[in-house]
């Protein structure tokens, strides 16, 4: 049953069923009654039903103006990399002895990062981390000897853009806090991307079915794409 401060905003929605992310924005930031700083959250479904299969997008964005939250990050490597590590910001550092800790069981990290050599001991845990998303991927960035680089870029905003089985995609791309300005880079930013991996999967006809924007507690709003993705 929803509550009365929902049934309040769903009221007092002022803007059309479908409009542009410039206008939406202000809009969703109004609705965030609650005492917590909300995050934005953009929901949308691609089409991943083709003829020659199904489409499973999983690329990484760098939000220009960041997400509003810390990520704490673990880094499995070499020896002779664990300073290079840890002065990049990495929350824990370890080697095999880390591996083996994360096979009993400790997850308690959110963004795992590993060089090329460690990965082919860490790749035996693929039924411990594969489930919780956590295995790296030389894809995305995440298995490299450039340790600086990957830790600076999960620290300042990366985010996974990765689909459901039904092919639908939710991230946040900011804090109600943020200027307006800064969630629509950070919007922009996701399109752009999404733009590039159509092109890279060769899609029949448009990759995004639609987009929704919403608060953590408020309403959702349709978007108007930027462009005929």
């Amino acid at each position: 049953m929803s509550s009365k401060r929902f049934k309040d905003l769903l009221k007092n929605k002022k803007i059309a069923s479908t409009d542009v992310i410039e206008k939406i924005i202000p809009e969703a930031k109004k609705n965030c009654t609650s005492k917590f700083d909300e995050s934005i959250d953009l929901n949308f479904q691609i089409n991943n039903k083709q003829k020659k299969g199904e489409i499973n997008l999983r690329t990484i964005v760098n939000m220009p103006a960041g997400i509003g939250k810390k990520i704490k990050i673990a880094v499995v490597c070499e020896d002779t990399k664990t300073d290079e590590a840890k002065n990049s910001g990495a929350d824990e550092v370890g080697g095999d002895d880390f591996i083996e800790k994360i096979k009993d069981g400790y997850l308690n990290f959110e963004k795992l990062i590993c060089t090329p050599t460690m990965m082919v001991k860490l790749s035996k845990l693929g039924k411990v981390l594969g489930p919780k998303g956590l295995m790296p991927n030389p894809k995305l960035g995440s298995v490299t000897n450039n340790l600086k680089k990957a830790i600076t870029d999960a620290k300042s905003g990366q985010v996974e853009i990765k689909n459901d089985k039904d092919g639908n995609i939710g991230l946040s791309i900011g804090k109600k806090s943020f200027s307006d300005e800064k969630l629509i880079k950070n919007f922009n930013a996701v399109f752009e991307i999404l733009e590039k991996e159509k092109g890279n999967n060769t899609v029949k006809g448009e990759l995004i079915k639609s987009a929704y924007l919403t608060s953590t507690m408020g309403i959702s709003y349709k978007v108007k794409l930027p462009k005929n993705i």
